[in-house]
């Protein structure tokens, strides 16, 4: 049995949401790919990069308040996640759906000869 994303701390039904379209389905999925993992999958479903979503989702699967994340940490979290929507938006520039860009990104799209 596994348990729904919506019951750990600070985390609800609209992060559950974006999880499940993201082919994220339970609290066990979520903390097995990590926070950081868990967001990339999520912007290349269609959820729009918001660094508050980004940093909350690292305070739940730590247990922490999501309004915890103060100072260096949370620079560091600023820079990973600036990073990461540069990352994913180079995938998506190149014409691709959203699953398409995921699928690229696991290597599964056949890239085209050149």
């Amino acid at each position: 049995m596994s348990t729904p994303i919506s019951s750990i701390r600070n985390l609800g039904p609209a992060v559950e949401e974006a999880c499940a379209r993201a082919g994220i389905r339970s609290a066990e999925d979520l903390r097995d790919l990590g926070a950081h993992e868990a967001y990339r999958r999520m912007l290349l479903s269609g959820t729009r990069a918001h660094f508050i979503g980004y940093y909350v989702l690292h305070m739940a699967l730590q247990g922490r308040p999501w309004n915890d994340c103060k100072g260096k940490e949370k620079e560091a979290l600023r820079t990973r996640f600036d990073t990461l929507k540069e990352e994913v938006s180079h995938s998506t520039d190149k014409g691709l759906s959203a699953l398409e860009a995921a699928l690229d990104a696991i290597g599964v799209v056949e890239r085209p000869k050149r």
